[in-house]
Parts: C-alpha cells; sequence; structure tokens
C-alpha cells in the first residue's frame, strides 16, 4: 500500500522536473506569447526601452532584441497577483510621465544616458512605487536574458541533463 502511494509520488516529481525546465530555461518568444497581451502596445514599447536600457546590446544582442520584454509580461502574468501586475503597468506609465518631465519626451525617444539617468533616478527613489517598480523590472530582465536561447545555446554552452557521455576517455594513474 505505501510503496504504491510511493511510486506515484515518485512518477509524479520525475514527470514535474522533467517538464518545469522547459519553459524556464531556453524559452523563445514563440514559447512565451501570451494569449491575451497583459500592457498596451505603448507600454510594451516602453517596457523594451527599459530592458534595453538595463542590458543593451553589444558585441551580444541586448535584452530587447532577445524579447525579454515578452518574457517579463509572461512571467508576471503567469505567475504574479493582480496588485503586482498593475504595478507593472502604473510602473510604465510613471516611468514615461518622468520621461516627460524630466527630459520633455517620452522614455523610448530619450538617448542611452537619459535613459540610465533615470532608472537610476527610479532605483534611489523613496517613493515605494517607483522604488518597487524597477525592484520588479530590473532582476526579472536579468534573469530573462540569462535564461534565453541565445544566451543558454551560444553563451553557455549548456547542454540538457543528463549532458554528454564521453565513454572512451584515457585514465591518469
Amino acid at each position: 500500500m505505501e510503496r504504491r502511494n510511493a511510486l506515484k509520488t515518485l512518477a509524479g516529481a520525475v514527470g514535474g522536473l522533467i517538464a518545469l525546465p522547459g519553459w524556464a530555461s531556453g524559452w523563445t518568444a514563440e514559447s512565451v506569447r501570451l494569449a491575451t497581451p497583459l500592457l498596451p502596445a505603448d507600454q510594451v514599447e516602453t517596457l523594451a526601452a527599459v530592458v534595453d536600457t538595463i542590458i543593451p546590446a553589444t558585441d551580444t544582442p541586448g535584452a530587447k532584441d532577445l524579447n525579454v520584454q515578452q518574457f517579463i509580461q509572461k512571467v508576471v502574468a503567469d505567475c504574479y497577483d493582480k496588485p503586482t501586475q498593475d504595478m507593472l503597468s502604473n510602473g510604465l506609465v510613471l516611468t514615461n510621465d518622468l520621461a516627460q518631465k524630466t527630459f520633455g519626451k517620452p522614455f523610448n525617444a530619450g538617448d542611452a544616458t537619459q535613459r540610465v539617468t533615470l532608472l537610476k533616478q527610479l532605483e534611489q527613489s523613496t517613493d515605494p512605487a517607483q522604488a518597487a517598480f524597477i525592484k520588479l523590472v530590473k532582476p526579472l530582465t536579468i534573469r530573462g536574458y540569462l535564461n534565453s536561447e541565445y544566451v543558454m545555446t551560444n553563451l553557455t554552452h549548456y547542454e540538457f541533463i543528463p549532458g554528454h557521455y564521453n565513454g572512451c576517455v584515457p585514465v591518469k594513474k
């Protein structure tokens, strides 16, 4: 009787371990597409500019090039509660309003220096809404970038478990 329960539990755990990393690592833009978008188009553009400011393109693609903004929308829509979803939306509006007041144009129209200055201002703000927004977006940007298919296959050379087995290796004595 207990052996059956143990086998059922073990089978469920193994199934979960096999299925879980499928979407959490090596994600692509198609695998994280939302059925109903969480944010309106103008806020998606602002979010794309924010992630591009956090991880800009260099000799490797930046966060915007890897569609990290789409990853953030998917994670926030699927894994966070309604107040956090609203905080993301309100934070994007707040960022655009602050950019309009600071340098007279929307956040995504500013140059790189202006955008970095504005994000640092949000990060050091005493306003809880501003600080909470950047504390949500910055780690999700880093997580989305590091777990993207491009980084996993081209930069870290990740191999799925159990990985490669080389059975013919000289053994040193």
